[in-house]
């Protein structure tokens, strides 16, 4: 008997305002969901974030224990055993979203998106599931944005990276420097580790910004997506 296809994850969809071209996931952090991260950003930009030809999609992750909430339920994409830089990566959860999270990405594609008009990216949590996703499962997406987020020392990407020969997405970074749940260092850390292991990377500090979003870092964030997926010329026959 072949696996059963995992059960398609919840999501809150922001539709293109014209023909869809390209696709965007967004992935929240931990405890948040999809419907909850679009709010979020909404309430910065005082809109949506929405594009003329690029699907925004805020999927939600499943909820499940969680080791740093003493076991208690939460919406999280993979488990840790701690919030730290320098403990080992809960793999089996990660390993087991990367497979949920392809679904989506091959959905899009089956919708007639290209894997590069595809973005991925998330905040916290997501960011950091983004990159485990692009660069060791989906090397060919068009980039990777990961806000306020990090990889452990010894992570499974680096490892993948280290005996890859491909062309990476290229990654767009940005953290706050009074971040106080995911340090400053880390970020800068796993940036660093990612550019010497041949990704193309920037990194856009924010100085005095928490563990949080900023307008300025979203609106940056905006003009880096059109840079990536920008409109296609319509196509004539």
């Amino acid at each position: 008997v072949g696996m059963a296809a995992p059960v398609s994850l919840q999501r809150s969809v922001v539709s293109p305002a014209g023909r869809h071209t390209a696709s965007l996931i967004f992935l929240h952090g931990s405890g948040d969901t999809g419907q909850g991260a679009r709010t979020w950003i909404k309430q910065i930009l005082n809109q949506d974030m929405a594009f003329q030809h690029i699907k925004v999609i805020y999927p939600t992750a499943p909820a499940r224990p969680y080791t740093p909430m003493k076991g208690a339920l939460s919406t999280v994409w993979f488990d840790r055993y701690k919030i730290s830089n320098d403990c080992p990566e809960h793999i089996e959860s990660i390993d087991s979203m990367c497979q949920r999270l392809t679904a989506l990405i091959n959905n899009e594609v089956k919708d007639g998106i290209a894997k590069n008009r595809i973005l991925i990216g998330g905040f916290s949590m997501g960011g950091g599931m983004a990159m485990h996703l692009a660069y060791r499962f989906h090397q060919d997406l068009a980039g990777v944005f990961a806000l306020s987020s990090f990889l452990n020392k010894d992570s499974a990407v680096y490892q993948a990276l280290k005996i890859n020969e491909s062309v990476l997405p290229e990654l767009f970074q940005c953290h706050g420097t009074a971040d106080e749940l995911v340090l400053y260092s880390w970020g800068e850390e796993t940036n660093k580790m990612l550019k010497s292991l041949g990704v193309s990377t920037s990194l856009h500090t924010f100085p005095n910004l928490h563990h949080e979003l900023s307008k300025t870092e979203i609106e940056k964030l905006k003009t880096w997506i059109i840079k990536k997926l920008p409109v296609e010329a319509a196509k004539t026959n």
